[in-house]
């Protein structure tokens, strides 16, 4: 545990981040009084066709309606 003042982490912020993205635990103190944790932020990765082949058939809503259902979306009777 790394535990500097906040004096000392404007100075070496860079060197705390880097010891806190290795995961050492980096307090940032007030004096003597342990105030802030520097913690990093998980990064997550986007991933396309995660749910594919495990859910089904999906509309796609780029397509044209039918017409039945256009009229019906419209207010109609559906004919």
């Amino acid at each position: 545990m790394t535990l500097v003042t906040v004096h000392a982490a404007k100075t070496q912020l860079s060197r705390l981040i880097d010891a806190a993205l290795r995961g050492e635990e980096v307090i940032i103190a007030k004096g003597s009084k342990p105030v802030v944790r520097l913690v990093p932020i998980v990064q997550k990765t986007f991933v396309f066709d995660l749910l594919r082949g495990k859910v089904g058939d999906t509309p796609d809503f780029l397509e044209p309606m039918d017409p039945v259902d256009l009229d019906l979306w419209e207010g109609g009777e559906g004919r």
